[in-house]
């Protein structure tokens, strides 16, 4: 359900701008009665006022058939409730209409019986994901206590997520924040965008410069917000998109075939212990030798 908050706005351009579904998927659910407006069935051209209630009904996804993969897995932890893993450059995180084999969510079945069951048979045990092109760790619940626990700590915004990135440009500030909502892009539906303040959801990244080279930085990035393709939209917004991100960044001059983006870090509170565990990953193999060959480029300065 959503308050509306402005008045004379087309009640399609309003849903579109909340960053939920794409303007076509939308009218669609306007033509087939999916949406009303104070409890009346609403048309793609009326136009909605402040505190009118909109409910959008949304029928249930066309199930695909999750099978267990033998796929191998660089598991960090692993105990009755949950699981960490490094996921790899290259793996989707969960199934999807052409993503359906060689997922996350399907190694993970060939490895253990049980997951918990909250996500819906697409996606069990998944309480947060990665974009397919960024490497590093991910926590999976095995039980819906996991499941539950571990929700309510990203919701609160308390895990402790750090990432690392190559970006393009020298990244003048050696710490600062990015305060920019963001909603998907209006024009091009796949993508997300930085928008006005009111239009889309409060995103916030912290950055601090680990090292600079001729002409590219190596940064860290802490999450205080988790909105999709968070990291990837604010380095370009400030002019210094993560190299190689083949969205974002317009070139790829060091022909890495995707984003140089990693998952480093990641700590939470055990959801059945209490106790607080951090995880670090290191950089892929790739990452690592672009970096020395950076550092060797400097060097030669």
């Amino acid at each position: 359900m959503f308050v509306v908050d402005r008045d004379e706005e087309r009640i399609d351009r309003y849903l579109a701008q909340q960053g939920t579904w794409s303007r076509a998927k939308i009218q669609q659910l306007i033509a087939s009665g999916r949406v009303t407006v104070d409890g009346k069935t609403a048309r793609a051209s009326m136009k909605v006022g402040a505190g009118q209630e909109i409910v959008v009904r949304v029928p249930p996804p066309v199930a695909i058939d999750v099978l267990p993969e033998d796929i191998e897995l660089d598991i960090r932890y692993e105990d009755r409730d949950l699981i960490v893993v490094n996921k790899p450059r290259g793996m989707v995180v969960h199934p999807a209409p052409g993503h359906v084999r060689g997922t996350l969510v399907g190694a993970l079945l060939g490895h253990i019986k049980d997951l918990s069951g909250i996500g819906g048979a697409e996606r069990p045990g998944i309480v947060h994901r990665i974009d397919k092109d960024t490497s590093g760790l991910l926590v999976v619940a095995k039980t819906d206590l996991a499941h539950q626990g571990l929700a309510e700590q990203f919701k609160a915004h308390s895990v402790t997520r750090l990432y690392q990135a190559l970006v393009h440009g020298h990244v003048g500030p050696m710490t600062g924040m990015i305060d920019a909502p963001i909603a998907r892009d209006r024009h091009k539906r796949q993508q997300m965008t930085v928008v006005p303040e009111g239009y889309g959801k409060r995103a916030v990244t912290h950055f601090q410069v680990l090292e600079r080279y001729q002409n590219y930085t190596f940064v860290q990035l802490r999450l205080e917000t988790g909105r999709t393709h968070q990291i990837r939209v604010h380095m370009a917004y400030i002019g210094h998109p993560v190299a190689g991100d083949p969205v974002y960044a317009s070139r790829d001059p060091l022909a890495l075939h995707g984003q140089a983006l990693h998952a480093h870090t990641l700590g939470f509170i055990h959801p059945r212990t209490g106790e607080f565990l951090l995880f670090e990953a290191e950089l892929p193999a790739v990452l690592q030798a672009t970096l020395r060959d950076l550092q060797r480029q400097k060097a030669s300065l």
